[in-house]
């Protein structure tokens, strides 16, 4: 598994990619933890994630409860059909906010995030 983050504005977008599973989840948990610590608004972008287990969604609700003691909000977006399917089925998108994709997270979390976003992709646009 790999991952990456970067900030924009006042939200955090965590980017994992591969699979969350048993083997990884650790890794997961520990890569996670500086951007929960961060002070922000989180969005993990899931849209590299091709996989997730009962042990990857306990770290999830974990980052949720970490972020909600805090008074932070905790955002998934662009989730595979699989990740959608087994977040569906274990009702975790009744516990967590999901959208289709980072830019409407980060307009639903913060209008600063989401210009910053945009203006980060015109940037990069050829």
């Amino acid at each position: 598994m790999e991952y990456s983050s970067r900030r924009y504005a006042d939200v955090v977008v965590a980017i994992p990619m591969g699979r969350i599973d048993h083997a990884n989840a650790d890794a997961f948990k520990h890569s996670l933890d500086p951007d929960l610590r961060e002070g922000h608004a989180l969005v993990l972008d899931l849209a590299g994630v091709e996989y997730i287990s009962s042990v990857g969604l306990r770290v999830l609700m974990i980052a949720a409860k970490e972020l909600h003691a805090r008074e932070r909000k905790l955002a998934v977006a662009a989730l595979q059909p699989i990740v959608a399917e087994i977040i569906s089925i274990s009702r975790f998108d009744l516990i967590l906010n999901v959208f289709p994709s980072v830019r409407v997270a980060l307009g639903a979390l913060s209008a600063p995030a989401q210009a910053a976003y945009d203006a980060a992709a015109q940037e990069s646009a050829p």
